[in-house]
């Protein structure tokens, strides 16, 4: 079992920055194959990014690619969505999730274990 904490959400104009953290516990998420979504107002769960569990490759949506980076602490049971570049499209609840399974996949169904989201308001 992992739970999943993420922080770091906010208000920010559009072009800005914001780094989300998602927190894990548990001694076996080193093991596990990590990604952020987002889901808007009235919009289905939509990938944005993955991370496998050494953190050695990487996927993003186009949508995001060349603006977000994913990363991951081990050491710290965490990882990260750096933000850059922030559009009002981007604007969502963003949720952290963890994939027992080492293969990387961008459908939400495949996640094991979800947090709680953190809003994400990026203004024109």
């Amino acid at each position: 079992q992992v739970q999943l904490v993420e922080s770091g959400g906010g208000l920010v104009q559009a072009g800005g920055s914001l780094r989300l953290s998602c927190a894990a516990s548990g001694r076996t998420f080193s093991s596990y194959t990590m990604g952020w979504f987002r889901q808007a107002p009235g919009k289905e769960r939509e990938f944005v990014a993955t991370i496998t569990s050494s953190g050695g490759i990487t996927y993003y949506a186009a949508s995001v690619k060349g603006r977000f980076t994913i990363s991951r602490d081990n050491a710290k049971n965490t990882v990260y969505l750096q933000m850059n570049s922030l559009k009002p499209e981007d604007t969502a609840v963003y949720y952290c999730a963890a994939r027992r399974n080492y293969i990387v996949t961008t459908g939400a169904f495949n996640y094991d274990y979800w947090g709680q989201g953190t809003q994400v308001t990026v203004s024109s």
